[in-house]
């Protein structure tokens, strides 16, 4: 039974590769942090060694190995955790991809395959990319490549051009919710809430529903947001030199932060333009309908845009204080007088 929620289109597709036979030699599956990617890849793995008639059962000596990461014929390399330094000395090395030209000569010790499942694989130094292609140009019929990415621009073309690349969407938020409440039993307003933060990743939600801590360093993050928002210039640019040196740690972190400003000030629009019942931030309404008031929609979709670009500077390896510098400085302030009121303020 394959175990990724959301994701038909591409299980459908993997499930006919089974069965005519017609596998790749390598899969490239391309998404969101959180939207079931290594669950699919680890579910591959499983069907490609499943010792039962209908694969993968999910249940057999075999799947139960695999699930664990415990099977001799299946390896994961790279990173498993969301966040983490992506710094140069994090990158999937060379010697990584050695060991997995060297164990892929091998023949498979206990299943039909040998499966390599390479998260991150944007994460690919220079060097190690070569090696991978190489690996990829020869193709070994008991072995199978599933490579994970969350941006597959940043992978070099030729690596990419090697693999068959399935993309995972995201779920519509309401199915993220109606699948936390009747699959995992989650109350109803809680699960709504978890739907709305997660953008459709389940994994997120999942992993919030096992880890309090997630929602408490969410909620703090949020409110350190709100409070540079009303902050003069000189903090504003004391927590954009606070923000930079964590950049140079641990990109991650920092790319998660403007995510939520992001959806702070989308939920803003929302709100404003009366449509608030799609806004992320549902915990957070009666602020949302306090500072609406302060800011004008030109000023708020400008600094939409302003973040977005941001975000992008950073990926492309732009000085991060001086990103992060200007974003502060772009920060709308608020306006006393209007001649156009936000929605949520018109007469009804």
């Amino acid at each position: 039974m394959w175990q990724v929620v959301g994701q038909d289109r591409v299980v459908s597709l993997l499930q006919r590769s089974l069965e005519t036979g017609s596998l790749a030699h390598a899969y490239l599956l391309v998404g969101s942090p959180h939207v079931g990617k290594m669950t699919l890849a680890l579910n591959m793995a499983q069907a490609l060694n499943c010792l039962a008639y209908e694969r993968p059962c999910g249940e057999c000596a075999s799947c139960q190995k695999i699930v664990s990461v415990g099977h001799s014929d299946v390896q994961v390399i790279g990173r498993l955790t969301l966040g983490e330094d992506l710094s140069e000395d994090k990158l999937i090395s060379t010697e990584q991809i050695k060991e997995i030209q060297h164990s892929a000569s091998l023949p498979p010790f206990e299943g039909r395959y040998k499966v390599f499942i390479v998260e991150g694989a944007e994460l690919l130094s220079t060097e190690a990319a070569n090696r991978m292609l190489k690996t990829l140009e020869e193709p070994i019929s008991t072995v199978v490549f599933i490579l994970l990415a969350v941006n597959d621009r940043l992978m070099p073309a030729t690596v990419v051009s090697r693999c068959q690349r399935l993309e995972l969407t995201p779920m519509p938020v309401a199915e993220v919710e109606s699948t936390l409440s009747s699959r995992w039993g989650i109350e109803s307003s809680r699960a709504r809430l978890l739907a709305r933060f997660s953008h459709g990743c389940l994994g997120w939600a999942l992993e919030a529903v096992s880890d309090d801590g997630l929602l408490t360093r969410r909620a703090e993050k949020m409110d350190r947001l709100l409070k540079v928002v009303n902050a003069d210039y000189e903090e504003r640019f004391t927590y954009a030199s606070q923000l930079a040196s964590r950049f140079t740690q641990n990109r991650g972190t920092v790319q998660e932060i403007l995510d939520l400003w992001l959806d702070w000030w989308r939920d803003l629009l929302l709100v404003w333009i009366g449509c608030r019942d799609f806004i992320t931030n549902i915990d957070r309404l009666a602020t949302l309908d306090g500072m609406i008031g302060g800011y004008s929609l030109t000023q708020i979709k400008a600094y939409i845009d302003n973040l977005r670009a941001a975000g992008e500077q950073l990926r492309q390896n732009a000085n991060p204080r001086l990103v992060l510098e200007v974003l502060m400085l772009d920060m709308p302030g608020k306006e006393e007088h209007r001649q156009v009121k936000p929605a949520a303020q018109l007469p009804v």
